[in-house]
């Protein structure tokens, strides 16, 4: 049986458009129209709390399957930055999954839904140890007999690192699979500030602004940040939360310190797939054609599909459902 290729995501106009795809694909219009089913994992969707070390904790949902047959595995799903388990493209996956037969797990990163009380020290992107600890722990909470992961964005990276971390720590990973992911954090800041459209900055830049803010009402005895900081732009802002909250030196070694740019996936052992398309506006597609893959790692280009979006009609259900779900389905296979 032959699995689903970016090549065969062909959108009607003007869902063609790279900007309209990725400003529809968290839109609270995508999630009105979407169906009632879009939503079926958050029913009967158990909170769990994963112990992580040190006290610290992150927070997560898991809902069961319930077809009436073997359970086909499981599946953890990962969001993108200021995303949550309760972001549209999770709920969609996840439930898409739940009626193929997948337990399905929606892990939240630190500070990310509503976990800003959880833990003290502030999130950023080079935590991937602790998100290594998780996925080992889901495994022992919830064994199963095939586990795959998916990520969206920053969760793809997280994804594709955690990947290549999991054999070390003997979690039964069985395969990957990562739509749109940062590959060069350099790179995409550069694109984001000098030729992305002003409004992606804007709107990455108000949820985190608003989730600093989360962070410090929950912690009202910590300084994360000074209240002129928050003025900055995005460059200049984590830079600061670099040089406060880091071991890392500089802005700059704080970004290569979660690349997977150009070799450095050669490391990942597992069955993946990379999935992006040529029309991205955040993510460049540049550090994509440029990737030293193992022949175990897949990467898909579509034409279109725009960041995470992929929104396949004008009823919002999005091509990266059934994509996920026959590669997760062969897997299990």
């Amino acid at each position: 049986m032959s699995l689903p290729r970016g090549a065969d995501f062909h959108p009607p106009w003007p869902l063609r458009s790279g900007h309209i795809q990725t400003m529809l694909s968290s839109s609270g219009i995508r999630r009105q129209l979407l169906p009632r089913r879009a939503h079926k994992v958050q029913v009967n969707a158990r909170e769990v709390l994963v112990d992580v070390g040190h006290g610290d904790r992150l927070s997560g949902r898991y809902t069961a399957q319930e077809t009436g047959a073997e359970s086909r595995g499981l599946a953890i799903l990962f969001h993108g930055w200021e995303g949550s388990v309760d972001s549209t493209y999770v709920l969609q996956t996840g439930s898409r999954l739940l009626e193929d037969g997948w337990d399905v797990f929606r892990l939240n990163f630190r500070d990310h839904g509503d976990s800003h009380g959880l833990n003290e020290a502030l999130f950023h992107s080079c935590r991937i140890d602790e998100v290594v600890v998780a996925l080992g722990e889901i495994c022992r909470m919830f064994p199963a007999k095939a586990v795959c992961v998916a990520g969206f964005s920053l969760g793809g990276n997280f994804a594709l690192r955690a990947a290549m971390l999991a054999s070390n720590q003997a979690t039964p990973l069985d395969y990957v699979l990562a739509v749109c992911p940062i590959i060069d954090p350099a790179e995409g800041l550069f694109s984001l500030e000098s030729n992305a459209p002003w409004f992606y900055q804007a709107y990455f830049m108000r949820k985190w602004r608003r989730s600093l803010r989360l962070k410090q009402e929950a912690f009202p005895q910590a300084t994360y940040f000074e209240l002129d900081e928050l003025n900055q732009n995005m460059r200049d802002l984590t830079r600061s939360l670099v040089l406060r909250h880091t071991d890392f030196g500089s802005l700059e070694s704080y970004l290569d310190g979660y690349s997977v740019a150009g070799d450095r996936l050669k490391a990942l052992h597992i069955p993946a797939t990379i999935l992006t398309s040529r029309d991205d506006p955040v993510i460049p597609v540049g550090a994509f054609d440029q990737l030293e893959l193992p022949p175990n790692v897949e990467l898909d280009i579509a034409s279109y599909g725009g960041h995470c979006g992929f929104i396949r009609d004008y009823g919002m259900t999005s091509f990266t459902d059934d994509y996920i779900a026959a590669r997760f389905n062969a897997i299990a296979r």
